[in-house]
């Protein structure tokens, strides 16, 4: 998925998303051209550029961060960083119920987070690599699991959870408009990130193969 949203001190103008595939070298830098046209706002009249830094995947994150770095060198704007997982688990915060994201992370592990709104926003479980068992068995309360949940993630997190294990409908997609939102409050603290140091975060390398005739 890719997302791109437009707005004024936190407050949505306008938002698209679309299933981008590996798409997002071709697809993303247009999309953003049109939804800047269509609410009549030039470049240079941006303030700030937020970005999802993920975990993700590698060619999402890579296109995504260096076209953000560009309109932050080349406009002299502020750059946010935001966590892919946070800005999925901010959609639930008024539930005021511990939020725990997902991504499916391959060879039965998923890269979680975990996140509470009752009292102002708080993160509780930093970004890691881990598994269904392992993160159920710090599972104490009713939580809302989101994101990408494949259909063997969600029947083990009701057989080790039952009642406590709520579960995100499919149209819960990652939206730039809860990035967007989270930015601002960044913003408003005046705390941002270097272009020139930020990086993605993976949580896990790539596969790598090593070039035949090479040891």
């Amino acid at each position: 998925m890719a997302s791109l949203a437009l707005a004024h001190r936190g407050q949505l103008r306008a938002e698209l998303t679309w299933h981008a595939g590996q798409n997002h070298t071709a697809e993303l830098v247009p999309n953003l051209i049109y939804l800047l046209g269509q609410q009549k706002v030039k470049p240079r009249e941006l303030e700030a550029v937020a970005v999802a830094k993920g975990p993700g995947s590698f060619n999402g994150l890579r296109v995504a961060m260096s076209t953000a770095k560009g309109l932050a060198f080349a406009l002299s704007i502020p750059l946010v960083g935001i966590s892919t997982l946070e800005a999925q688990a901010y959609a639930h915060a008024p539930s005021g119920l511990t939020i725990c994201p997902l991504l499916n992370a391959g060879r039965g592990e998923v890269a979680a987070a975990l996140f509470r709104g009752r009292g102002g926003w708080h993160r509780l479980l930093e970004e890691q690599i881990t598994t269904i068992e392992a993160l159920s068995a710090m599972i104490r309360e009713e939580t809302i699991f989101c994101g990408e949940i494949v259909p063997e993630m969600a029947q083990e997190l009701k057989e080790r959870l039952g009642e406590r294990a709520v579960l995100a409908g499919p149209a819960s997609v990652r939206r730039a408009g809860y990035l967007a939102e989270l930015a601002w409050q960044r913003l408003e603290r005046g705390q941002w990130d270097d272009p020139a140091t930020l990086q993605p975060l993976y949580l896990r390398r790539p596969s790598v193969t090593t070039p035949r005739g090479q040891a």
